[in-house]
């Protein structure tokens, strides 16, 4: 394992005995193990910290943050580190705050207001188990939910397989408590439908990556579970065909849960990897969800979903006849991310985003770029809301030409993006790994701005610095 030593100062000792006093030296830790433990995320990159730190309740980090902000000490907040773009790396040295030891409690749900009050270390379908022992869910679902926490979702604006019809983390939130760099602790949004008082302060927090204050509570919206749902998945002899059908099926005012879509590339991955039975020389397959409280309103939209599909070219349709057969034929959508390492050693996964009728448009411009530089581009993702994952493979790491070659797709498939008016990310965030690229989306004027914006929160850059481009 490779790990990057950061320029900073090494933290002195009279700061750890003030971490090790204030939460114990169960709670605070400045061994080589832990350091080591945290020094890396799902981008596989690694950055020593200067420590690790867990925060028992709000007061605790308030009280770090006090301290931090004092000594000029970096702070990195930290969900599960299943981040793709290294937002919770401590590229410039700093200590790592965690949430997954104490702060990991749901601390009601509310039956009347339909509303769920949890700590940022909570994991995902944890909350989702729990709330659907009473008839409600959650609808982000983001594919890490068994190991992603809900404070993690905020700081990067989390989707999901069921955005297509329920939205993003965005549209759940309605109220965070914070701490400030300076230790304050602040109350953005309220427990109520409608709240116009003051600016959008959480809305603010949402997707900030950790770079302006510390999440400490998160107040979200639930749903009452739907009782029928059905998935269904259409066989395609191209990608156009496929985003065809989604757009003639949510014309017919049809609005499935989700619409997933994997091309060749994915789908003869997905067959090396697990054998599972796919029609390998189909262009595309798309899978769906739809579901509702009345049984024949779903029977109705799933004969509207074949219809459409059958009229934009579809070879095959299916309906998974019980939970198992549904299982299994998702199965393909969630494992493609580890099923396309078949192509290379090195997977260049971006989240690019585009409204929905520009799909071909993407898709054909990435095919272009695949061949110019002669690597593969498997892409999958989701079709409902413009979503795609892309993912260019580098097939040896260790050839500095090929991966030259793959950084450059990567950067002209960020202009086709923004191009087509599209943005650099969906839901993975911009990190680090696209912190060099936000230039290409946002004016100077906009990036003043963000920089405006992070020194009125953080005038003394504690906060998850120089992420983001800023």
């Amino acid at each position: 394992m490779n790990i990057t030593p950061h320029s900073q100062i090494p933290l002195a000792s009279e700061h750890k005995a003030f971490f090790e006093k204030l939460l114990g030296t169960e709670n605070a830790y400045f061994d080589e193990m832990h350091k080591r433990a945290y020094s890396y995320d799902a981008t596989r990159k690694h950055y020593l910290p200067d420590g690790v730190l867990f925060p028992r309740n709000e007061a605790d980090i308030s009280e770090i943050l006090k301290y931090c902000n004092k000594h000029k000490i970096i702070i990195i907040p930290r969900g599960a580190g299943s981040g793709f773009t290294g937002g919770a790396l401590a590229a410039s040295g700093g200590v790592i705050l965690s949430f997954e030891k104490h702060m990991n409690k749901i601390l009601e749900i509310d039956l009347e207001n339909l509303v769920a009050v949890v700590q940022p270390g909570v994991i995902n379908s944890n909350l989702q188990k729990e709330l659907a022992k009473l008839n409600l869910f959650y609808p982000p679902d983001p594919a890490s939910m068994d190991f992603s926490s809900i404070g993690g979702n905020v700081s990067e604006n989390a989707g999901g397989m069921r955005a297509a019809k329920y939205g993003i983390t965005k549209d759940y939130v309605m109220a965070l408590r914070a701490v400030l760099p300076n230790g304050d602790i602040i109350r953005a949004g309220k427990r109520t439908i409608k709240d116009v008082a003051g600016y959008n302060v959480a809305g603010i927090l949402i997707a900030s990556e950790g770079s302006l204050a510390v999440i400490s509570e998160i107040t979200l919206k639930l749903l009452a579970l739907p009782k029928f749902k059905q998935t269904a998945m259409g066989v395609f002899d191209s990608v156009k065909s496929a985003m065809n059908a989604v757009y003639q099926t949510l014309a017919q005012g049809v609005s499935p849960v989700s619409m997933e879509f994997l091309d060749n590339l994915s789908i003869r991955a997905v067959e090396m990897k697990f054998n599972k039975g796919l029609p390998k020389e189909a262009g595309a397959i798309l899978i769906a969800d739809v579901d509702g409280n009345v049984k024949e309103s779903v029977e109705a939209d799933l004969a509207v979903l074949k219809d459409m599909f059958f009229k934009a070219g579809a070879s095959e349709f299916k309906i998974a006849k019980d939970e198992a057969e549904a299982a299994d034929i998702w199965f393909a959508r969630r494992n493609c991310s580890q099923s396309i390492n078949v192509y290379g050693t090195l997977k260049l996964n971006e989240d690019i985003t585009v409204p929905r009728s520009k799909l071909p448009e993407l898709l054909e411009g990435i095919a272009k770029i695949s061949q110019k530089y002669e690597l593969k581009v498997p892409c999958f993702g989701h079709t409902g809301d413009g979503n795609v994952h892309t993912n260019v493979m580098v097939e040896d790491k260790n050839d500095a030409k090929q991966v030259e070659r793959g950084y450059e797709a990567i950067t002209e498939i960020f202009k086709l993006a923004i191009k087509l008016g599209g943005t650099l990310s969906g839901e993975h965030g911009i990190g680090l790994s696209k912190a060099s690229f936000m230039k290409l989306a946002f004016s100077e004027v906009e990036m003043n701005l963000f920089k405006t914006i992070k020194k009125a929160f953080d005038p003394n850059n504690i906060l998850n610095p120089f992420k983001m481009g800023l």
